[in-house]
């Protein structure tokens, strides 16, 4: 399995690999891209076994010939490590992979449809590629899998229709521990991507009652940077810590443009925060009725929301039970489950070629 470890491809990967360790299926995981830190060297070794590949990351290449070597490298990996099954977490590694093992491939995001949500536009002539050969991995996988399905039809909508698409929800397997709560609005993310909008976040910080903390890196690996002005900034913490102030936290907000999935709110949800969201069709399609939705352009009505609930101690109640009730549909057991379905039927059609070969 395929993964990085700058976003949230390494959580879902060492939530995913748990639960198919108690299927009995082994994880050798495989990053690309800078190296992780040593806390998170130990959690993959723990669940799984890691390795580095000296490669980069599609967002983070240059141009196609910088990421040429990767089919080949995850090919021979697999060939000499005897895994059954390839799940790989960017598209782009699956184009013109040569291997009979079956391919799995889940699009958590890309440049091409984070361009259609965050600038309105199709990606530019320059990053072309990226379109190109994730079109390519699309179509040379076995199964393509999307974290929801509105990140399905924005996929058909950027590239053309993948037969092969499927939808599986992302997880949590985090439990609703009771902590003391506190008059405190609360936000993760990378708040250097602008598909994370934290630049509205911050602006509406100033026009909050309750005091706002927002953690996450502001800065990326590009060079990209958001300066935070108005909100209290923790940096990036570990996944322990962001949870700690979820507990702690009232109100969680995501004011995410682009979220193909969007784990902060379901482990907000988890745990006991009632939720304030951007109105984007993916947090529609999972929290409807079960949270306060703002404009994403609009900072005065993010502020607006997150108010409401302040003031409002019994509709701030009534949502944070509503947001934990769904978050109870997308469990990593579920999830598990799901991808393990998907594995195995892959693995069965493999066995039956290969004997009538």
């Amino acid at each position: 399995m395929t993964l990085d470890a700058i976003g949230g491809v390494w959580r879902y990967a060492m939530d995913l690999a748990s639960g198919l360790r108690q299927l009995g299926v082994e994880t050798l995981f495989v990053c690309l891209g800078p190296a992780p830190s040593p806390d998170k060297v130990e959690e993959a070794d723990r669940i799984g076994r890691l390795v580095q590949l000296d490669a980069a990351l599609d967002w983070l290449a240059v141009d196609r010939e910088e990421l040429a070597k990767i089919p080949r490298l995850i090919a021979e990996l697999g060939a000499r490590e005897g895994v059954d099954l390839i799940h790989l977490n960017l598209p782009s590694q699956a184009a013109g992979i040569t291997s009979d093992l079956p391919v799995v491939t889940v699009s958590h995001s890309c440049v091409v449809t984070w361009f259609a949500a965050v600038r309105k536009a199709p990606v530019p002539d320059e990053w072309r590629w990226q379109q190109e050969l994730n079109r390519a991995g699309f179509d040379r996988s076995d199964v393509v899998v999307s974290p929801s399905a509105s990140h399905a039809a924005m996929l058909d909508a950027a590239y053309g229709t993948v037969p092969q698409l499927r939808v599986v929800y992302n997880g949590s397997r985090l439990e609703n521990v009771l902590a003391e709560k506190r008059d405190l609005v609360f936000a993760a993310g990378r708040w250097w991507d602008d598909g994370k909008n934290g630049f509205v976040l911050d602006q509406a910080a100033a026009a909050i009652d309750w005091p706002l903390t927002m953690a996450g890196s502001d800065t990326g690996p590009n060079g990209q940077h958001l300066p935070i002005r108005h909100a209290v900034h923790r940096g990036e913490l570990t996944h322990e810590q962001t949870v700690s102030l979820m507990r702690e936290a009232k109100i969680v907000v995501s004011p995410s443009i682009y979220e193909p999935f969007g784990l902060a709110p379901l482990e907000a949800a988890r745990a006991g925060a009632a939720l304030v969201l951007s109105d984007i069709p993916t947090y529609r399609e999972i929290w409807a009725d079960c949270a306060c939705f703002f404009d994403p352009n609009d900072p005065q009505a993010l502020a607006a929301a997150v108010n409401q609930l302040a003031e409002d101690g019994d509709l701030r109640a009534r949502l944070a039970v509503k947001a934990y009730d769904r978050s109870l549909d997308f469990t990593i057991d579920a999830q598990t489950q799901a991808m393990a379905r998907i594995y195995a039927d892959l693995c069965t059609q493999r066995k039956t070629l290969t004997a009538a070969e």
